[in-house]
């Protein structure tokens, strides 16, 4: 498969210092990541542009980001950053942002916060419905227990663009699949609702097979349908679930019976059409 799109991947600097969930219990990921250490594992799995996503919940991360992104070539085609949605001056704060074309989307970091209906007060409300103004995507980092206020969400902003990333991280590994279904299948009936096949090896146990994802990918395609699914890898996080080559070959393996077009859009068109990406359109794959 070739001219792929990685639609959610990380670069992250330790020394920059932002990164709070980052400890050296979680072992391998505990060191710097960069686009020169992404670039021949993308290109050995036929990827040719990526999406970079936030790891930290600060301005500073997502200016950093930015700056990665524009001195990269081209690869990386969008930012997924990061603003305090609640805060007076959001607004003018995702304005100064966008002002930068490769700004696609915004991501709080949601199970991080205490509140699992944060995503419904006031102040995020507002903010929220200014975004399809400013050209701002919405990133929904979330596990199953903040997906009955993303629904809300969902029912209040009809107008606005949302990826919910990782298939809302439901527990592989413990066999979980209720109420996660339903919440995902209530999820796809809006219709600007679209959701990142990423992020579910390292919700597996360690020695997860193609076979072991199948139910949880078999799912997401029957309730979004392939044009509103984006393949994504988590890099480098996906490392602490078999790695990068490994997830991309179950992913295919598990789309396999998709046509020709359907898995051109799981794997680069559907991320290309909601971030607006500036890259070149994905061969098919064969």
């Amino acid at each position: 498969m070739s001219g792929c799109v990685d639609a959610h991947h990380h670069v992250w600097t330790l020394a920059r210092g932002d990164y709070g969930w980052l400890t050296p219990a979680l072992g391998p990921i505990y060191r710097d990541f960069s686009l020169a250490e992404l670039g021949p594992l993308a290109a050995a799995s036929g990827v040719t542009a990526t999406v970079l996503v936030q790891a930290a919940p600060t301005v500073a991360e997502t200016r950093y980001l930015l700056d990665v992104a524009k001195r990269s070539g081209g690869f990386v085609g969008g930012v997924v950053g990061w603003a305090d949605l609640a805060a007076p001056d959001a607004i003018a704060a995702l304005a100064a942002l966008a002002a930068d074309p490769l700004l696609k989307s915004v991501r709080p970091m949601l199970p991080d916060l205490p509140d699992v209906e944060w995503i419904l007060r006031p102040q995020v409300q507002a903010t929220l419905a200014r975004l399809p103004a400013l050209g701002i995507r919405f990133d929904a980092l979330v596990k199953p227990a903040q997906l009955p206020a993303l629904l809300t969400m969902l029912e209040r902003n009809p107008d606005l663009d949302v990826v919910i990333d990782h298939g809302a991280k439901p527990d592989i590994a413990g066999g979980a699949w209720q109420p996660w279904a339903d919440f995902m299948r209530a999820a796809a009936a809006s219709p600007r609702a679209f959701c990142k096949l990423s992020g579910l090896a390292t919700e597996a146990a360690a020695n997860w097979t193609a076979d072991t994802l199948r139910p949880y990918v078999a799912h997401l395609c029957e309730c979004f349908g392939p044009q509103r699914l984006m393949w994504g890898s988590d890099w480098p996080v996906v490392l602490l679930g078999g790695g990068y080559a490994r997830w991309h070959a179950a992913a295919g393996a598990l789309l396999a019976e998709l046509s020709s077009d359907e898995r051109g859009a799981v794997f680069g068109d559907n991320a290309r059409r909601f971030y607006a990406l500036d890259v070149d359109p994905a061969p098919r794959p064969g």
